[in-house]
């Protein structure tokens, strides 16, 4: 058996007291510690991930709504049951009136009051080419809606999603934007804070070991 070197004796021990805390307790290897490291720089660019998909999604919904007319609607009763319950939110397309058929869900514009969606009973031609006038009604309802709408154009529901509603409207509410964009932004930075010369050094030091 070959007797310990002073060298190796100094660096047995340099290694002894990076390996035990202030109060001479054992601290995480090297590994488990490259392990944590490694679950958060996991997280971390999950949460990246879904921010920048979300980031896309906006921009997506604005290049839709600046090119093909699309837009979101949300609804807050329940006039459409079941096809569509209230907290829905539904993806609409603007056309022209003459482009619907009786069946259509569409969203009619009204001077004065919100817009109203509800399904097409009945289809008549306007006083000019381009002009349509039409009776609606929601599915949960037992009657037409009390008078018809004159139309040139409506906003056809293409699809919705249901109980989604209260999401957007928090993302409209100051304090939420504000909590989200700062979280966004200190999760940008802490993810491309540049480690300290000592950290690398040390990771450095683990991985020759």
């Amino acid at each position: 058996m070959s007797t310990p070197t002073r060298r190796s004796l100094r660096e047995q021990a340099a290694f002894d007291r990076e390996s035990a805390g202030p109060t001479g307790a054992q601290v995480p290897s090297g590994a488990a510690r490259r392990a944590r490291r490694g679950i958060g720089r996991m997280l971390t660019d999950v949460l990246l991930w879904i921010a920048a998909i979300a980031g896309v999604v906006c921009m997506l919904l604005v290049v839709l709504a600046l090119t093909v007319n699309i837009t979101l609607i949300m609804f807050r009763t329940g006039s459409m049951s079941p096809t569509i319950p209230a907290g829905s939110v539904a993806v609409v397309q603007e056309v022209a009136a003459s482009d619907i058929e009786v069946g259509d869900v569409v969203t009619v514009d009204r001077v004065g009051d919100l817009p109203v969606t509800h399904r097409v009973t009945s289809i008549s031609p306007g006083a000019s080419d381009a002009e349509r006038v039409i009776t609606m009604r929601g599915d949960a309802n037992a009657g037409d809606d009390p008078y018809p709408y004159t139309v040139q154009t409506v906003r056809v529901v293409l699809f919705s999603v249901p109980g989604i509603a209260s999401v957007i409207v928090a993302m409209g509410n100051p304090y939420v934007l504000g909590a989200l964009t700062i979280a966004a932004t200190a999760l940008v930075v802490w993810a491309f804070w540049p480690r300290s010369s000592n950290s690398r050094h040390r990771a450095t030091s683990e991985e020759h070991r």
